[in-house]
C-alpha cells in the first residue's frame, strides 16, 4: 500500500496542510506494506472462518422486517474515491428518505434485530468485503457520507491519504456518538460542527503516529470495547 506520487493524488488532497501528513507517512513505507498485505489476509480469512454467522444473521434479518440483508451506501475513501459501504441492515427499508443519515440511538427506524446488531457492532462485519476489495482497511478514518465530506476543512482531506476503516482510536473514544446527538433536534449541524471536528483532530494525529503495530493495537482494543458493550 504505497502512496500515491504528490502530483498524482487528486487536487482536492493536494494542498499545504496536508503535506506534514503525506511526508509522515512516506516515511513509513514498511509500515503500509504490512497493513496492506494483513488486511487482505485477514479479511479473507474472517470471511471464510464467519461464513455461518452471516447466513444465520442474514435469515434473522429476514424474519424480523421485509428489505434486503444488506445495507449499501454511498461513502468516500482513500483520495476521494466513492465507494458503497456494505452493512447489515439495521432500520427499516427506506430509512434514509424518513430521516438523517446519522442515527441517534432512539431513532425509530431501527429494527429490533438491528438494536442488537449495533450493540455488539455485528452489523460492521460486511465491511470485511470492503477490506477484501481494497476500498477499506481494518484501521482508519470512518468512512463519511458524501455531504459531510464536502465540509472538509483543507488538513481533515489528510484523512484521505489512507483508506477509511472499520475502527480507530476516534471511533473507540466516540463509541456512544449517538448518545451524544438523542437530545438534538438539528442532528448534521451538531454532528457537522461539533462531534467531526473532535473527531478528526483524533484521526490527524493517529496519521502522525501511524505505524502497523499502532493498528494492531488499535484493533485489540476495539475487540475489548466492543465485548465490554456486549
Amino acid at each position: 500500500m504505497l502512496l500515491k506520487d504528490w502530483e498524482d493524488l487528486p487536487k482536492s488532497i493536494r494542498n499545504d496542510m496536508v503535506m506534514p501528513y503525506y511526508v509522515s507517512l512516506q516515511n513509513r513505507k514498511k509500515s503500509l506494506f504490512c497493513k496492506f498485505m494483513f488486511d487482505r489476509l485477514a479479511a479473507f480469512c474472517l470471511l471464510v472462518g464467519l461464513s455461518p454467522l452471516f447466513i444465520i444473521l442474514g435469515i434473522l434479518i429476514k424474519l424480523d422486517s421485509d428489505g434486503d440483508v444488506f445495507f449499501r451506501q454511498p461513502r468516500v475513501t482513500q483520495y476521494g474515491k466513492r465507494f458503497k459501504i456494505y452493512k447489515f441492515r439495521t432500520m427499516v427499508t427506506n430509512a434514509e428518505a424518513m430521516g438523517s443519515q446519522i442515527t441517534t440511538d432512539q431513532d425509530m427506524r431501527i429494527t429490533k434485530i438491528g438494536k442488537r446488531l449495533r450493540v455488539c457492532r455485528l452489523d460492521e462485519l460486511p465491511q470485511l468485503i470492503n477490506i477484501l476489495k481494497g476500498e477499506m482497511s481494518f484501521v482508519g478514518a470512518r468512512p463519511e457520507v458524501i455531504k459531510y465530506v464536502e465540509r472538509y476543512s483543507e488538513e481533515m482531506m489528510a484523512t484521505l491519504l489512507l483508506p477509511a476503516g472499520i475502527t480507530s482510536e476516534a471511533s473507540i473514544e466516540y463509541k456512544d456518538e449517538e448518545m451524544l446527538l438523542v437530545k438534538t433536534t438539528n442532528v448534521d449541524e451538531i454532528y457537522v460542527n461539533e462531534i467531526l471536528p473532535k473527531k478528526m483532530e483524533k484521526n490527524l494525529e493517529a496519521i502522525l503516529k501511524f505505524s502497523f503495530f499502532n493498528d494492531i493495537r488499535t484493533m485489540l482494543k476495539t475487540i475489548i470495547v466492543v465485548s465490554q458493550g456486549c
